[in-house]
C-alpha cells in the first residue's frame, strides 16, 4: 500500500435518532459515509473557507443518492 493510496471504504447500515437510515430513491440501507464543508459566500469572499460548518453526507451504496446531515 503506497504512501496516499487511500483503504476502500466498505457500506454500512446508519442509525440516525434511533431509526435506520433508508435510501428515499432505492430503499436501499447501506451507506458510504462522506464529510464535506457548507461553503457560504460570506466566509469563501473573505477567503475563511476553513471556518465553514460541516455535514455529514450519507451515499447509497446502491442508487448513490445523498442524504446530507448538519453536524
Amino acid at each position: 500500500m503506497g504512501f496516499f493510496s487511500k483503504r476502500r471504504q466498505q457500506p454500512q447500515p446508519i442509525e440516525i435518532k434511533g431509526r435506520q437510515l433508508e435510501c428515499p430513491i432505492c430503499r436501499n440501507d447501506t451507506f458510504f459515509i462522506k464529510k464535506t464543508l457548507l461553503n457560504t459566500r460570506l466566509l469563501s469572499f473573505l477567503e475563511l473557507d476553513w471556518a465553514n460548518r460541516n455535514a455529514t453526507c450519507f451515499v447509497c451504496s446502491d442508487c448513490t443518492h445523498i442524504s446530507w446531515f448538519d453536524t
